[in-house]
């Protein structure tokens, strides 16, 4: 039977329609972080707007309450970034992940050569130690591991737990309109609960099942592993191709919306999954646009979603005055979009910034 081709369009609507962005979903917060495998927290507010643009009657609160309860938690996951998930999941995804994190305690950025001849498993049982006492910062850390080891440059040693160790950050950090320094606990003391056995199938799955269908290089980029073929191969999947001739793999009862599915405009977060969880992005971000949403230092701009596409970016912009959405279109909008963009703007700082004395929503030119 012939192998059935999705062109680009008919994988934007399928990636769309399984993160909740063809229409906003009615569930609680935590069964929609758990549907997204998690959600980047590079930028600790991201998951807020992530979660607004996603669910109807979304509260912030809903998200701060999570995570005061221990039912959601940021940690460095995914591709060695910091992700919000819930609480199952930072058990099961951070041992699974431990490949990704030795590959980077090994670069220069992380330590390197710095940490030679430095003994792993006697850097874990002290962070440990440290930590078991009472939750500590960055500095801290620094600090007390600098007097054990002190050869060894502190930024080294505190990095190097960061990547070996299981280690969450506890709120205030991550809660909207809060900042300050991450303070670390190790998982297992934090939730009371052990680490899972690393077993990479049903994480490969459910990857389908948020992002699918997807080549192996596409579940790759999206968790940082490599040596994913053979976990894929031995997998009940329905496959597909794209228009390239690439392999994609999906879950056999998903269905596909139609590729015509008309999709409204939304504001995408800073960081989001969905511009991130593919080798080939074009299903969702032409590479004509790529430069304009991901800088060279790193940073994923806010984005707007036209006709299913990223069509611009938009940022927030807070004075004393007024707290304003600026969008900025990578083309023309038709009076639809511009109206749905300034409609949806407007709902936005209703919750992200409810006491502001003026509320703006500007569009770019060519919007």
């Amino acid at each position: 039977m012939p192998t059935t081709t999705l062109d680009r369009r008919a994988l934007n609507r399928a990636l769309l329609e399984r993160q909740l962005l063809l229409e906003r979903a009615k569930a609680p917060a935590i069964e929609v972080i758990e549907r997204l495998l998690g959600m980047q927290s590079q930028a600790s507010n991201a998951p807020y707007i992530g979660l607004w643009t996603r669910l109807r009657d979304f509260s912030f609160d809903e998200l701060a309450q999570l995570m005061k309860d221990r039912g959601a938690v940021r940690l460095t996951l995914m591709r060695g970034t910091v992700h919000l998930v819930s609480a199952a999941d930072a058990l099961i995804l951070r041992p699974l992940l431990q490949p990704v994190f030795d590959r980077m305690v090994r670069s220069a950025a992380w330590g390197g050569a710095a940490l030679d001849g430095v003994d792993r498993d006697e850097v874990v049982a002290a962070g440990r130690e440290l930590l078991a006492e009472r939750p500590r910062n960055p500095g801290e850390l620094r600090e007390l591991l600098a007097v054990r080891w002190p050869g060894v440059p502190p930024d080294a040693l505190e990095k190097a737990l960061r990547l070996w160790a299981p280690l969450v950050q506890l709120p205030p950090r991550g809660l909207w309109g809060e900042s300050g320094q991450p303070t670390y606990a190790t998982v297992e003391e934090y939730l009371g609960a052990p680490l899972a056995a690393p077993d990479p199938g049903p994480v490969v799955e459910r990857y389908l099942a948020a992002f699918g269908p997807a080549s192996v290089a596409d579940v790759q980029k999206w968790s940082g592993l490599t040596g994913l073929r053979s976990v894929v191969a031995g997998l009940d999947l329905r496959t597909y191709r794209d228009e390239e001739g690439r392999e994609l793999y999906d879950l056999p009862g998903a269905s596909l919306p139609d590729r015509d599915t008309p999709v409204p405009a939304r504001f995408v977060a800073d960081f989001d999954n969905l511009l991130l969880s593919h080798a080939d992005r074009t299903r969702i971000l032409s590479d004509e646009h790529r430069g304009r949403v991901m800088t060279v230092n790193g940073i994923i701009r806010g984005t707007i979603l036209v006709d299913g596409f990223v069509g611009g970016t938009w940022r927030f912009d807070r004075t004393k005055a007024a707290a304003a959405v600026s969008v900025t279109p990578f083309a023309p909008l038709t009076a639809g979009d511009r109206d749905a963009l300034l409609a949806e703007g407007a709902r936005l700082l209703a919750v992200s910034d409810p006491s502001a004395a003026r509320h703006e929503v500007r569009i770019g030119p060519g919007g």
